[in-house]
């Protein structure tokens, strides 16, 4: 096969082509939310709301595709490519199965990995009168249920939502920044996604007491199918650049307490020609130099 490059003509074009180039450390993923062609008002309802969660990194496609992500991937692919979208939100209502979500994520612009969730119950955010956190917040994520360990769906259902709501990525953190949580719980069978907000309360110390108000969304989810990728082609996608990588220096070990321990290799030294004395006191008497010599030395006669 021969593969053709064309040069960009223009500086937005080769912009745009240098925005989409592999990088060291990558942008932060953006999320693609799409309406099947026969969703109903409560999935449009919940894609709304989980596209207000997650702005500024989402997209919401307002027309109704119809496609079908267990059977035909290639319109997500398509998607995925055309807006640079590594995560997805497919929604979708039929008799067989109805309130249906779809969330998935793409490696290479091809899919990953592909859950799909029956909602049973859901509550929006304007269902709830309480104060909203502002647009962009970075939420706290909190996993309830030994299922999502011991599963491997589970499991990877954990990895999926870590990846589609954790956010940009942040070198410092903000007391006052933190207010927004989002809690998942897994029991019998079930998922419930719960969001709150933070409230930093008066406690009579520097420590502020801690208040969770419910903001919404909230959803009871169920788990029905599953696309995972295999372990082969899920070890590659976790694979870091060499360039990420720290260098290994030499000599150097840590304790378990992080106390930083180094090894100096010196040259071996003539430890008798340490000059140490340097104090009248310490200098040494006629004695013990007759003694280093092997015999003492003959006292002086006296003269008459």
């Amino acid at each position: 096969l021969i593969y053709c490059y064309r040069k960009p003509k223009t500086k937005r074009a080769k912009r745009f082509l240098e925005k989409r180039e592999p990088k060291l450390n990558e942008n932060t993923k953006n999320a693609m939310l799409i309406r099947g062609g026969n969703a109903n008002l409560t999935v449009t309802e919940v894609l709304k709301d989980i596209y207000a969660v997650k702005k500024p990194f989402a997209i919401l496609y307002k027309r109704k595709n119809i496609t079908r992500p267990f059977e035909d991937q290639t319109s997500l692919e398509f998607f995925s490519k055309k807006s640079d979208c590594s995560l997805f939100l497919f929604g979708s209502h039929n008799k067989k199965r109805p309130n249906n979500l779809i969330i998935g994520r793409m490696f290479d612009y091809h899919v990953l990995d592909m859950i799909e969730l029956g909602i049973e119950k859901f509550v929006s955010l304007k269902d709830v009168k309480n104060s909203k956190c502002p647009e962009g917040t970075k939420p706290m994520l909190i996993f309830a249920g030994d299922v999502f360990d011991v599963n491997e769906e589970y499991r990877r259902l954990k990895s999926l939502l870590i990846d589609f709501f954790r956010g940009p990525t942040v070198p410092n953190i903000r007391l006052a920044g933190l207010e927004y949580v989002l809690h998942f719980t897994a029991v019998d069978g079930k998922i419930y996604m719960r969001s709150y907000k933070v409230l930093l309360k008066k406690s009579g110390c520097k420590i502020p007491r801690i208040e969770l108000e419910e903001m919404g969304p909230s959803l009871d989810l169920v788990m029905r199918r599953t696309h995972l990728a295999s372990d082969d082609l899920y070890k590659q996608s976790l694979k870091q650049p060499k360039g990420l990588k720290p260098k290994k220096k030499k000599n150097i070990s840590h304790d378990v307490f992080g106390t930083t321990y180094g090894r100096i290799h010196m040259q071996k030294q003539d430890l008798s020609k340490l000059q140490t004395r340097k104090m009248k006191g310490l200098k040494k008497r006629t004695a013990e130099k007759s003694a280093e010599d092997g015999g003492a030395t003959p006292k002086k006669s006296k003269s008459a």
